[in-house]
C-alpha cells in the first residue's frame, strides 16, 4: 500500500475527520483549499485541533496552482450535495490527472441525474488517466450491506429501505437542500415542485443537468447496478416533515416555527426488468429532542430478511468510508467509476 499524496477540497465539518483519518492511515495531506474567508490562511491542524501540520488552507481559486506545486495523487472533496456545483472543481482535478473522491451524494451514481456532466468528467478522467467516484455512508449502509444480505437470499422480490439523519450534522447547504426552515408554500415551490412533473419533463431536466435528485435517486440505480438488475422505471416523491412544536436549528441559526418544514422525506421507487422493486426512503430533518438516526432495510423474498441499525455515526462512517476507498479509487479503471463497480468497501488495515 502506497502513501499517496492527498489534498483536501473543502475544510468544513467533514474534513476534520477525513484529514485525521487519512493521516492516521499513513497518507500525506499536502494541501487544502476552501471558499470561506474564515478558513483561508489557517493551518489544517487548527481545523483538526491537532497542532500545526504546516499545511495552509488556500482559496479554492488556487486549486490549479496548488496541484502544480504539490503534485497530489488524490483529492478528497467534501463540499456540496449536487454534482453540478462541483463541475469546476472536478473538471480541474480530472484535467490534471488527480484522482478524486467525494462525499457529494449525487456523485454516488450521477449518470441517472446529470448524464452530460458525468460523461464529460468520465471522458476527461480517461484522457488524463485518473478516476473520479463518490462514496460515503451510503456505500455500506444503503449499498454493500444490502448486497451482502442478498447473497443469503434464494429469491428477491423487493428491496425496501429507510434511513433517517439529522441535517444539523452536515452543514447549511444540506439543510437547505432538504427544505429545512421553509414554509409549506416555500417547500412546495422550491423542493416538491421538482416531482410534480411528467416523466418527459423530468427527463428533459435530467438531460439539461437541472434536475435536483433526492439522495435515494442515486442509490436505487447503484443497488440495481450492484445486483446486476436492469432499471426500467424510476419515480421520486418528496414530502415535508412538520413538527407540532418549534425546533431550534444551530445550522440555520434560527428557530423553525411549528408548522414549517424541518426537513423532508424522499421516497424513490425503481422497477427492474427482472421484476424486483427497489424502494428507498431517506428522512433528513432538523432533529428535536429524542430523535435518533436509524437505518432499516428489508429484502423481501425467499426468505425475507430485515436489518435495523440504530444511531449510526453517519458523519464519521462517511469519512471513514472515504479514506477506506482511496486505494480502490487509485486502482480502479480510469474514468468516472461508481463504487458499485469497485467491490465491497473493506477495512483498511494499515
Amino acid at each position: 500500500m502506497e502513501n499517496y499524496r492527498v489534498i483536501q477540497v473543502g475544510c468544513g465539518k467533514m474534513s476534520i475527520y477525513t484529514m485525521q483519518y487519512a493521516i492516521e492511515k499513513g497518507y500525506d495531506i499536502v494541501g487544502a483549499v476552501d471558499i470561506s474567508e474564515e478558513m483561508i490562511g489557517k493551518d489544517i491542524g487548527d481545523v483538526m485541533n491537532t497542532g500545526i501540520r504546516n499545511v495552509t488552507i488556500r482559496h479554492v481559486n488556487e486549486l490549479s496552482k496548488l496541484i502544480e506545486e504539490v503534485k497530489p495523487d488524490v483529492a478528497i472533496v467534501t463540499t456540496t450535495s449536487l454534482i453540478s456545483e462541483l463541475d469546476e472543481i472536478l473538471t480541474t482535478l480530472a484535467s490534471t490527472g488527480v484522482n478524486a473522491i467525494t462525499t457529494c451524494e449525487e456523485a454516488f451514481y450521477p449518470s441517472v441525474s446529470n448524464p452530460k456532466l458525468t460523461e464529460k468528467l468520465d471522458r476527461l478522467a480517461k484522457e488524463h488517466n485518473c478516476t473520479i467516484t463518490g462514496t460515503g455512508y451510503q456505500d455500506v449502509f444503503w449499498g454493500n450491506l444490502i448486497y451482502t444480505l442478498g447473497g443469503a437470499t434464494h429469491k428477491i422480490t423487493k428491496i425496501k429501505g429507510s434511513s433517517s439523519y439529522n441535517v444539523e450534522d452536515y452543514g447549511i447547504a444540506l439543510a437547505e437542500a432538504h427544505g429545512a426552515g421553509y414554509s409549506l408554500d416555500e417547500f412546495d415551490e422550491k423542493v416538491a415542485s421538482a416531482d410534480k412533473i411528467s416523466e418527459a419533463e423530468r427527463q428533459a431536466l435530467i438531460d439539461s443537468g437541472k434536475f435536483t435528485p433526492s439522495y435515494m435517486w442515486n442509490v436505487v440505480p447503484w443497488l440495481a447496478d450492484r445486483f446486476g438488475f436492469t432499471l426500467v422505471n424510476m419515480k421520486q416523491q418528496c414530502v415535508p416533515i412538520v413538527e407540532d412544536e418549534d425546533v431550534e436549528s444551530n445550522t440555520l441559526g434560527k428557530v423553525i416555527p411549528k408548522g414549517y418544514a424541518t426537513g423532508m422525506s424522499a421516497v424513490v421507487t425503481g422497477e427492474t426488468k427482472e421484476g424486483v422493486v427497489i424502494e428507498a426512503e431517506c428522512i433528513g430533518k432538523v432533529y428535536k429532542s429524542g430523535d435518533i438516526d436509524t437505518n432499516a432495510w428489508t429484502i423481501e423474498g425467499e426468505p425475507t430478511t430485515s436489518v435495523v441499525i440504530t444511531e449510526p455515526d453517519t458523519v464519521r462512517l462517511t469519512c471513514a468510508s472515504i479514506v477506506n476507498r482511496i486505494d480502490d479509487l487509485v486502482n480502479a479503471n480510469a474514468g468516472y467509476v461508481p463504487t458499485s463497480r469497485m467491490g465491497e468497501l473493506e477495512y483498511m488495515n494499515r
